[in-house]
């Protein structure tokens, strides 16, 4: 019995021998830790979740510093914010040129307007709008150009040169440069080269009865009432307008078409 239980228990510590073998020294705090040192040192490979969590970020630490204006302690925060504010104003801000601003606004202006105007509009001076019309206006000078600058009734605007408006004027006149009859146009010059004139004073120079055309010329915005002539019966007198001008391409009256000596004398009245 006594030799039975001997190799019974020289069994149990051969077992137990057997299964301390079997346990991996990597499961040793000794081990662990050496393993640990082991995979430091490997020539900078990552470990699966370093690698697919931050990639090569890792090797840059500056990725990680504290970076000013968006730390939580404080210290200059405020002040870069500022900074930054002011330098995404610097960015978006519209930079300006005079010459550019005053012929968008030539542009953008369906009637003709003066210096005084433009001044008003853009905020420039009268002298920075007056030189940026004569930029304009020698720009526009040039043969490539197909606009120029035109001075219509005191007023200033951007129009297509005569030799191509007289070729685009079918398709791009305004309603009122609609072809007038030939009444139409003779009571026009009469009340162009006459003004201010009465409708009887029309009527004596072209010979008939003056009502239609007057009724006609005033619908189109041509001609207006102007006054009353001190006479008996104080007869009212017509005058042209703004839109004449614009019409005909002049800046003022004093611009019409010089009449000849026999031309002039059918004016007279």
């Amino acid at each position: 019995m006594e030799t039975m239980e001997n190799n019974e228990e020289t069994e149990v510590r051969t077992s137990g021998q057997q299964v301390l073998r079997s346990v991996p020294e990597a499961e040793t705090p000794d081990a662990v830790s050496e393993g640990t040192k082991t995979a430091e040192a490997d020539d900078g490979q990552k470990g699966p979740y370093q690698a697919s969590l931050f990639g090569d970020e890792l090797d840059r630490p500056e990725l990680f510093e504290a970076r000013p204006g968006k730390t939580s302690g404080g210290g200059d925060e405020e002040g870069t914010v500022g900074t930054e504010a002011e330098e995404a104003d610097n960015r978006t801000a519209p930079s300006f040129t005079g010459d550019a601003l005053v012929e968008a606004v030539l542009f953008l202006e369906a009637e003709p307007v003066n210096e005084k105007q433009i001044a008003g509009i853009t905020s420039l001076a009268e002298s920075d709008v007056e030189a940026a019309l004569e930029t304009l206006k020698e720009r526009y000078g040039r043969p490539e150009s197909g606009i120029e600058l035109v001075r219509i009734g005191g007023g200033v605007t951007i129009a297509p040169k005569k030799q191509y408006w007289e070729a685009l004027k079918e398709r791009y006149g305004r309603k009122n440069a609609a072809k007038l009859s030939r009444a139409a146009m003779e009571t026009l010059a009469i009340i162009a080269y006459s003004q201010p004139v009465t409708r009887a004073e029309i009527e004596a120079i072209r010979g008939v009865q003056a009502d239609n055309m007057i009724r006609l010329l005033a619908e189109r915005g041509l001609i207006r009432e102007t006054g009353k002539k001190n006479i008996a019966g104080h007869p009212t007198q017509f005058g042209t307008t703004k839109e004449f001008l614009t019409m005909f391409r002049l800046e003022s009256i004093a611009d019409l078409p010089k009449l000849d000596e026999t031309e002039a004398e059918r004016f007279e009245l």
